[in-house]
């Protein structure tokens, strides 16, 4: 039998898995770089670069809370664009995400020398290979286990910077802030431009959504969550930075928070905080690993890439696919140069954040019934152009040789689709349901449709067991003998409309409508009435019977009424919900058992005996 990965990341771990990928070099090495550059105007340029990674932001969380399974950006750009985009998607997220991850453990040397300045570079690459290999044990060990060592990390951290800004607000000296601007305002944006992927790592999160429990709220309130954590953190520490360090002393040093940490602190400050900027190295080593092994992954269950990839252990991780990312940070660590491949992973990341507001944009115009998101992005499709645009500018700043590289990156990830991949698999995508739509010739077979369904049933939890549960839960209202269509409406819509914060008369009007079509009779004497309602993540069910039933116009009276309230977001519900009250009631002896029953709980029984429903009594 084949094993699945497990649901068992909480909110608080998605948060920690996110700001961990977050929090390395962006916070405790760029700031003296940026400070060359826009003077104390870098302040302004960590908040522009911040608000310019929320269109991915919310592509990302739209995408990833309608397919929520492993594999993040791969997975998006495969069901929107096809498995080419999908293999350029893939193998671009593994790679990028394995040379941060390696270059955060390769920077905690920089911070060893301020503990030990006599240590070699051998002995600093010793280390980084040291911890590689620690992540990488603890990652086969259990995602579980590797989130709980990441949210302690992270928690530990989040302390020691507080604990700066705390301090620090009372040694600010705002004389340091003046000129503000010293260099011009184009030196702001620019500077922005050059910060910016240290946002980068906020969404990466989505690449194990596959292991997330909830996920239509965790993800995206994990991923808002730590957006906001972080960039309060960034701005408020670079604040501090510049208001207590002389600026000479600022643009002359790779770690700036350590000095900070010990103009205010002593040696105790410079400690501190060299052990958290080594805690973040080690929190980005450790999450980078995390999410760039569920790429291979994903892909290897897809046939883009060999099999071997899919391998789990019995609880429930990638081996494999752990131990090839694990040897790629570990050759990053000890080969190569630095310099062009971090921006190399840079280019690489913005190409990421292009593919995802593109997919967005493919998923929802393509107009695909089963594409359920549980958050839908505001601004569309505005925030998406804005955002594609300003990565474009961005990807042609960075220079020729990354440009370069990132094309001939691209390039191998097309040829080994071609090579390896092509002609061995049939899927669909958003792209050929958008080109049906547009010129009216159906050429797929609901493939894509059938898949997405399925991911809703297993996000949602959409199960025989679930409808069990939900029916359950229920009392059925036994009506008068004087009860009309108005007054049922009525009094449905009293009982309803304070669950589902609603408008009473707004609701009841809804009621009459829907009891009066004829698309609500399911069989003879029984009608299902499904209202859509504003709002979000609102779902009701209602069971109703009338012994003498209930004149509404149709072929016989209504002894049997159903209501599903339900927000578009929950429109997965209800179609389950729909489809199971209809094979319960399509049983030929049901309307005369319904009739018979006394009782609710001889009601709910009949409810369920009639249906798949398999569950413990």
């Amino acid at each position: 039998m084949a094993r699945k990965v497990k649901r068992q990341l909480s909110l608080l771990e998605v948060i920690s898995v996110s700001s961990g990928v977050m929090i390395s070099s962006g916070l405790f090495i760029l700031p003296a770089i940026a400070y060359t550059q826009a003077g104390p105007a870098m302040i302004l340029s960590y908040i522009i670069a911040s608000l310019m990674i929320i269109p991915t932001v919310l592509s990302k969380s739209e995408l990833v809370t309608a397919m929520p399974v492993t594999g993040g950006i791969y997975v998006f750009a495969d069901r929107s664009m096809g498995p080419m985009m999908g293999t350029i998607g893939g193998l671009t997220a593994w790679i990028s995400l394995a040379f941060k991850s390696a270059f955060s453990l390769l920077a905690m040397g920089i911070f060893v020398i301020l503990l030990k300045p006599d240590i070699t570079e051998v002995q600093m690459k010793i280390i980084s290979v040291s911890w590689c290999l620690i992540f990488t044990a603890l990652n086969i060990k259990g995602v579980k286990f590797s989130g709980r060592f990441q949210t302690i990390t992270v928690l530990i951290l989040f302390f020691i910077l507080f604990l700066y800004i705390l301090v620090g607000a009372f040694y600010v000296d705002t004389n340091r802030f003046i000129p503000f601007v010293p260099n011009g305002t184009d030196s702001v944006f620019v500077t922005a431009g050059l910060i910016f992927i240290a946002f980068s790592g906020t969404t990466k999160v989505t690449a194990i959504a596959g292991e997330v429990k909830n996920p239509g709220r965790n993800l995206p309130l994990g991923i808002f969550s730590s957006w906001g954590i972080v960039s309060i953190l960034y701005v408020a520490v670079v604040f501090i930075t510049v208001g207590i360090l002389n600026p000479d002393e600022l643009s002359s040093t790779f770690t700036p928070i350590s000095i900070g940490g010990g103009t205010i602190m002593g040696r105790f400050g410079i400690v501190i905080m060299t052990f958290g900027a080594l805690l973040a190295f080690i929190s980005t080593g450790n999450a980078g690993l995390l999410a760039a092994s569920r790429n291979p992954l994903a892909m290897g269950k897809d046939e883009l890439l060999p099999n071997i990839f899919t391998r789990l252990t019995k609880k429930g991780t990638p081996a494999v696919a752990i131990l090839f990312t694990s040897a790629i940070m570990i050759s990053v660590i000890l080969f190569l140069d630095i310099e062009t491949f971090v921006k190399t992973a840079s280019a690489l990341k913005l190409v990421l954040f292009i593919i995802a507001n593109v997919a967005l944009i493919f998923m929802r115009e393509a107009n695909i019934n089963h594409y359920r998101p549980k958050y839908i992005s505001p601004f569309y499709p505005w925030a998406q152009i804005i955002g594609i645009i300003c990565y474009v500018f961005l990807l042609f700043e960075l220079g020729t040789m990354p440009l370069l590289l990132v094309v001939v990156f691209i390039a191998s990830g097309v040829a080994w689709y071609f090579i390896y991949a092509h002609g061995r698999i049939k899927r669909e995508y958003a792209l050929l349901h958008l080109i049906e739509r547009l010129t009216g010739i159906r050429t797929t077979d609901q493939l894509l449709e059938e898949e997405l369904r399925e991911i809703l049933v297993e996000r949602d939890g959409t199960t025989p067991k679930w409808y069990g549960k939900l029916i359950k839960q229920q009392t059925v209202t036994v009506l008068d003998p004087t009860f009309t269509p108005d007054s049922f409406a009525q009094l449905a819509a009293n009982l309803q409309y304070e669950k589902l914060k609603t408008d009473q008369e707004e609701l009841s009007n809804l009621i009459i409508k829907r009891l009066n079509s004829p698309d609500c009779i399911i069989t003879k004497g029984v009608a299902c009435l499904s209202i859509p309602v504003k709002g979000h993540r609102k779902f009701d069910l209602m069971l109703y019977k009338s012994s003498t039933g209930i004149d509404a116009g149709h072929s016989s009276p209504l002894h049997a009424i159903y209501i599903i309230a339900y927000s578009k977001d929950e429109w997965n519900l209800q179609l389950h919900t729909l489809k199971r009250l209809i094979e319960t009631s399509n049983s030929p002896e049901f309307k005369f058992q319904w009739q018979q029953a006394e009782s609710n709980k001889q009601l709910i029984k009949l409810l369920l005996q009639h249906n798949s429903y398999q569950g413990s009594k």
